[in-house]
């Protein structure tokens, strides 16, 4: 089977199950509309000034280059340029490092008036800037200044992987060594929800051409590497893993408590692991990864009862943060399972709505993007 990038074609899991184009596409936009444009209690994007805008984490009441770089995601895929340019002017204006160990990087956290709250990057901002940005390029062509997307997009790679070449004292993104993202650059292991093997094989096509051998190289270790983090039975991996795939239980005090388990971050990974399938189809055990984690989750879906979970499946007392999170990136596996479950899981999905309240950030940026790749419309440009 080959992917949608040497087919073109790219599948709706919606109507494959049933549920009409037109119904989908209203729905689609619906929930657009409603992140975007919804109440106040509804939705999580702010236009501000006459040309920028921001995105804001509902639980921390902050603005994070995770929520930014998703909704120049989201805004490129649904051909939105006014808010994909607002808020890549946000994030420029008041996310961007220009001086310092981390120039070149971005902050990952600000106030929602653009104070800092850190000078320290997180990557997997970075690398959804430069996706976003590209295929902002090659869907809308570039203009002048910051809006000049393929410029920026380099820019922002190169950074990435050379960072501290010019004796700043920074540090990569990427272990130079194994080719890994790193969960942040001054650490040595990983978070295996950062690693986008589908946006790396493009990044080798269109990043600066001295990098191409390095992001070919970055798309195979990657998919190695998520086969070293996800358990072997339950297919789940950590928030946070050692470079040999071992969840990393180290620095508590750090970064919060643990994330040895499965929990918000580590959601994301059957999401990835499903649109690299449907992009590139290059590694079948994908497909065996996917199944594992919808039949892990099996149980879960008559009872409604998602909570967290050491990576063998045992589960623990708090329940899950993100309960809506989990459903949606189990459908997304679905682009690559072919279990028994993959089709109940989009059914569920479909009939889950999106999630109400202060914690409905990260739920429903995962949701919008599920949505976009089980209905077909989350495309390389």
């Amino acid at each position: 089977m080959a992917g949608a990038y040497e087919t073109g074609e790219y599948r709706n899991l919606f109507a494959e199950i049933g549920y009409r184009p037109e119904e989908i596409q209203n729905r689609l936009e619906e929930i657009f509309r409603t992140m975007f444009y919804g109440k106040e209690d509804e939705r999580i994007y702010h236009p501000v000034e006459d040309d920028m805008g921001y995105l804001t984490d509902t639980g921390n009441n902050d603005v994070r280059t995770e929520g930014m770089s998703y909704g120049m995601m989201m805004c490129v895929q649904l051909n939105r340029k006014e808010e994909f340019d607002r808020i890549w002017k946000w994030t420029k204006t008041y996310m961007y490092l220009d001086s310092g160990m981390n120039k070149g990087y971005f902050a990952w956290s600000c106030r929602t008036d653009g104070t800092k709250n850190s000078y320290g990057p997180a990557p997997d901002g970075e690398e959804y800037f430069a996706m976003a940005l590209f295929f902002a390029s090659h869907r809308w062509g570039d203009g002048e200044g910051i809006f000049n997307y393929g410029k920026e997009a380099r820019a922002i790679l190169h950074t990435c992987l050379h960072q501290g070449e010019d004796g700043n004292g920074g540090r990569p993104m990427w272990e130079p060594s194994n080719k890994l993202i790193k969960f942040i650059p001054d650490c040595d292991w990983s978070d295996p929800s950062y690693h986008l093997p589908h946006f790396y094989e493009l990044f080798a096509l269109w990043a600066d051409e001295a990098d191409s051998v390095f992001w070919k190289e970055a798309a195979k270790e990657s998919r190695e590497y998520l086969k070293k983090a996800c358990h072997p039975e339950t297919g789940l991996a950590a928030e946070y893993a050692e470079y040999d795939g071992r969840p990393h239980n180290k620095d508590y005090d750090s970064f919060g408590g643990r994330h040895d388990w499965f929990y918000s971050d580590a959601y994301r990974v059957a999401a990835n692991i499903g649109l690299d399938y449907a992009w590139f189809a290059a590694d079948a055990w994908e497909k065996e990864c996917a199944d594992k984690i919808q039949r892990f989750f099996a149980p879960q879906m008559k009872e409604q009862d998602y909570r967290i979970y050491e990576i063998d499946g045992m589960p623990l007392p708090e329940k899950a943060l993100h309960p809506i999170a989990i459903i949606a990136t189990n459908a997304q596996a679905s682009l690559a399972s072919e279990g028994d479950y993959a089709s109940a899981c989009v059914r569920q999905f479909w009939e889950t709505p999106l999630r109400e309240g202060e914690r409905r950030y990260y739920d429903n940026c995962l949701y919008l993007f599920a949505f976009l790749a089980l209905s077909g419309n989350y495309r390389i440009y």
